[in-house]
């Protein structure tokens, strides 16, 4: 292992070291794999092609099963050069701080958070909050490590698989070690969904 790549000690709330690692196609990689995911959900193909669609999958299965690496190793989650620092699992966000100290951003579900009749399943549009919400306490709260204690969604109106939508939240209040925020999916005008959150910020130590 390099330096980069140890483990940091037990007992604590390790942040993501950033990485190079993976190169200038790590990107790609993330986007082919996301694309890959889309059809997989997607396709209504012959028997043959799902067939060799299958050698194929396994193929680069067995290509990248060599370089299992831990989550301090692997370059998701780490490339803080890319949307969602390169985290496949997340659902694909562009966001940012204003000046007033808001966070405002755009968003797209794919065709795989499909959940029923052209809608978003609500657990994505759940994941895509915590991940909105915790970005929003991180960067406006100035704690260093938190973690989600309750989140709670309201869903207004479907959100449409592969549609971009609007996001925006921000900080409620900040009591001692917790941190209240609330954030929504917009499409224009229209709230599609909203959601409020109790992040607690973390003593030295905790995992």
């Amino acid at each position: 292992m390099t330096i980069e790549q140890q483990a940091p000690p037990g007992g604590g709330f390790n942040p993501p070291v950033p990485t190079t690692r993976g190169g200038p196609d790590y990107g790609r990689f993330i986007e082919a794999v996301r694309t890959l995911q889309d059809h997989a959900r997607a396709a209504d193909a012959p028997d043959e092609v799902i067939t060799e669609a299958a050698d194929l999958v396994e193929k680069v299965s067995q290509l990248l099963a060599p370089y299992y690496a831990d989550e301090w190793a692997s370059p998701s989650g780490r490339r803080m050069d890319l949307p969602n620092r390169g985290n496949v699992l997340a659902v694909p966000l562009d966001l940012r701080v204003t000046d007033d100290q808001r966070v405002r951003g755009t968003t797209q579900f794919r065709r795989f958070h499909l959940g029923r009749n052209g809608a978003a399943h609500g657990g994505a549009v759940a994941m895509l909050f915590d991940s909105i919400l915790g970005f929003t306490a991180f960067m406006l709260s100035g704690s260093k490590a938190q973690r989600t204690a309750f989140l709670h969604v309201d869903y207004r109106k479907i959100a449409l698989v592969e549609h971009e939508y609007q996001v925006e939240a921000g900080v409620d209040r900040i009591e001692d070690r917790k941190i209240f925020v609330s954030g929504r999916v917009l499409d224009g005008e229209t709230v599609l969904a909203e959601a409020h959150a109790l992040f607690v910020k973390l003593k030295p130590g905790q995992p």
